[in-house]
């Protein structure tokens, strides 16, 4: 039976990232060289990416949410009255 050779992967990685994918991956028993190898499998497996990749987009209330933020417009409150408050909530 032959044996395969493995190569070395360098990679560019947020330190903050690597240490706490680095944490979850020993806590489940693997290495950050293990864990990037089963990515590859899984994607291999998949024909793609092993997950669903989107942008998370804001939706219409979210906007509306920050433009209130930007320009002092809190919906939660103080109220001087609960008709602010229900005219807060309907928007």
């Amino acid at each position: 039976m032959q044996t395969q050779k493995s190569h070395n992967l360098t990679i560019r990685i947020e330190p903050q990232l690597k240490e706490e994918a680095s944490t979850l991956f020993r806590s489940l028993g693997l290495d950050l060289s293990t864990a990037t190898g089963i990515f590859y499998r899984q994607a291999l497996r998949c024909h793609g990416l092993p997950f669903e990749v989107k942008l998370d987009e804001p939706n219409e209330i979210k906007y509306k949410a920050m433009d209130d933020a930007e320009n002092g417009r809190d919906m939660y409150g103080p109220y001087n009255s609960v008709k602010e408050l229900m005219e807060a909530l309907d928007a």
